[in-house]
């Protein structure tokens, strides 16, 4: 162990950082699945199929990441595990309901009788808009503090409507790349409407975040950091102009570079996630908890961090398996 420096150091930083990335991989795959669902009142019959088949070989490995990431929170940060999942108790429980929801409705939709067909349908659209509004609402009031005052309540409602529209525009930009004709060209009409739902999205937490903690106010606008970290708005800002710039363009002869205004998207989302994992480091619960002090003793994290080698290959590898087997256009929906 001190190979490695001091273990009370750098396997909570590990750890922190397996979470993080493990909530950024669920954000950008799963949110674009709860994004189809959340455009199903948008298309017609034929059109849903479509839809639900452009995220049928995806959808539950992508939740995977969200018990991955909760997971490392239980066993690495226990002490943060009860105060967030305390906090949070009630939004926890909405969106448990939804992907409930969302997973019984995947399955019935397909094997009730057709007239029950529209009813399903309807349950896949409210169980997304469940899970992703309670997301919503649950990082609002992390970046307010999960303290439940009125105005952080309100901000939280905010948050819950703008990520459920960043997630709708994400979903959008996978139909793009996943669908062709008259289907694809409703997909850029949509992704042109959520653009700016996402765009205020962003600015609003991005806006936000500084003013929760005068600590947090000093790491962005402190000398030198503002300088060191120009980059982020910069390219987030570009990557907005780039996705507007791209839509109107869209579709292309011989669906040239569908695939980009999704690309673009993820980036945006991870430079904006880096964002807020820098604005609160080193703390796992606002201004409260650190992860140094929320985290497992060492000699837990070593044995739970050996295991980690062997668990987060096996996810990745059939994830980008998955991915690779059921590459290019979503095909008709067939269940014989």
């Amino acid at each position: 162990m001190e190979l490695f420096g001091d273990p009370t150091i750098w396997l909570p930083w590990t750890f922190a950082a397996l979470m993080g990335l493990s909530i950024l991989i669920y954000v950008v795959l799963d949110g674009f699945d709860l994004g189809v669902g959340l455009l199903m009142p948008l298309s017609d019959d034929l059109e849903k199929d479509r839809l639900v088949a452009s995220i049928g070989p995806f959808w539950d490995a992508n939740e995977t990441w969200l018990v991955l990431a909760i997971g490392i929170l239980l066993v690495a940060f226990p002490a943060a595990h009860g105060v967030i999942l305390t906090a949070l108790y009630l939004p926890v429980a909405v969106m448990l309901v939804g992907l409930i929801l969302r997973g019984v409705s995947f399955e019935f939709r397909a094997k009730a009788p057709l007239k029950q067909k529209r009813f399903w349908n309807g349950a896949f659209f409210t169980g997304s808009l469940m899970a992703s509004m309670s997301q919503g609402f649950m990082l609002g009031m992390y970046v307010m503090g999960l303290t439940w005052t009125l105005p952080h309540v309100l901000f939280a409602v905010l948050t819950a409507v703008f990520l459920t529209v960043g997630y709708s525009f994400i979903g959008a930009a996978w139909l793009i790349a996943k669908t062709d004709g008259l289907l694809q060209e409703k997909a850029v009409h949509w992704a042109k409407g959520g653009l700016w739902g996402l765009v205020l999205g962003i600015a609003a937490i991005s806006l936000a975040t500084p003013y929760v903690s005068p600590r947090i106010f000093d790491k962005w606008f402190g000398f030198p950091q503002l300088f060191y970290l120009a980059p982020f708005p910069i390219m987030s800002a570009a990557l907005v102009g780039y996705l507007w710039w791209k839509l109107r363009r869209l579709p292309m002869a011989g669906d040239r570079f569908a695939w980009m205004p999704f690309a673009a998207t993820m980036a945006l989302f991870s430079l904006s996630f880096g964002g807020m994992a820098y604005s609160f480091y080193p703390y796992v619960v606002p201004e409260k908890l650190t992860i140094y002090e929320a985290a497992s003793a060492p000699e837990s994290l070593l044995i739970i961090l050996v295991g980690t080698l062997f668990v987060l290959p096996a996810i990745l590898g059939y994830t980008a398996l998955s991915y690779y087997i059921f590459r290019g256009k979503a095909s008709e929906l067939r269940y014989d």
